[in-house]
């Protein structure tokens, strides 16, 4: 996993204190931080004992770019960071984040309350296998997912129980997450993922399963002499067979600095990125 962004984000340490949000009290538990997201005045309530997010959803949100965006359903939500970037860059959509550990969607619903944003993203505690509890089928036009990377049992698995299931596929395989994104998706709706190269085949193989034709790849490169360890991939819901190909993503020059292309993406990550055709 990159180290996410430690030089743009500032991070406020708020332990035990009383916040009052649109008429709703909280206290901020243990081990609880807020983060200041630098977008749009967002904040992130994290736990250390959690799996804190990294670059690749700050990497997923600027890559995300239907043309069509008024509902979005953000698969295994975590602390609901893609969920909240994505509020900034389409500020008339509703999302909402599906989470399956009770502990860390109450988290990601109280950063919902902590920006306000009730009204227009909403956290779910569920499964992924049982989506059709939660959500209407065939209602999105965009479905996005940052999976655990690694198949179960392949790894070094760790022994928290949250980070375990954030990083290997004990709770979510990509048949899973595949299936769930099939049923949720409007017909030519769009799926973007963030998964690894070296699972560039299983996931081609299972999207076609389920009818999601992978259509824009990404590869994203920690320095430019180094290879590829992130993958960003757009599939469309019955799309035709045709896939493109993007100029990879460069984090590190060689002064071990992030490249301008990360700084841009990061201040692009809330606004309409790059055009891309279907």
């Amino acid at each position: 996993m990159i180290q996410y962004l430690k030089t743009i984000q500032k991070t406020m340490v708020l332990s035990a204190s009383n916040h009052v949000i649109d008429n709703t009290s909280f206290k901020l538990k243990k081990d609880e931080v807020i983060d200041d997201l630098q977008r749009d005045g967002l904040k992130i309530i994290q736990n250390k004992k959690f799996f804190k997010f990294g670059i690749d959803a700050v990497l997923l949100t600027f890559f995300c770019n239907p043309r069509k965006a008024e509902t979005i359903v953000d698969l295994g939500t975590g602390s609901g960071v893609v969920a909240l970037l994505l509020s900034a860059k389409y500020q008339t959509a509703q999302i909402n984040g599906l989470e399956i550990q009770p502990a860390v969607a109450d988290m990601a619903q109280r950063s919902v309350l902590l920006n306000q944003l009730q009204s227009r993203v909403s956290i779910i505690n569920g499964d992924i296998k049982n989506w059709q509890r939660y959500i209407k089928a065939q209602s999105a036009d965009v479905v996005t997912a940052n999976p655990p990377y690694f198949k179960s049992g392949s790894g070094l698995a760790n022994p928290n129980d949250y980070k375990l299931i954030s990083r290997h596929e004990v709770a979510c395989t990509l048949d899973d997450l595949f299936s769930a994104a099939n049923g949720i998706l409007k017909p030519n709706g769009q799926f973007y993922l963030i998964h690894r190269p070296n699972r560039l085949v299983d996931i081609f193989e299972t999207a076609r399963k389920y009818r999601l034709e992978p259509k824009v790849i990404q590869l994203v490169k920690p320095r430019i002499d180094e290879a590829a360890n992130l993958a960003l991939i757009k599939c469309v819901k019955y799309g035709g067979a045709e896939l493109k190909w993007l100029p990879p993503i460069v984090v590190y020059d060689e002064a071990q600095k992030y490249t301008e292309q990360i700084y841009h993406i990061y201040n692009q990550a809330h606004l309409t990125a790059f055009s891309e055709e279907n």
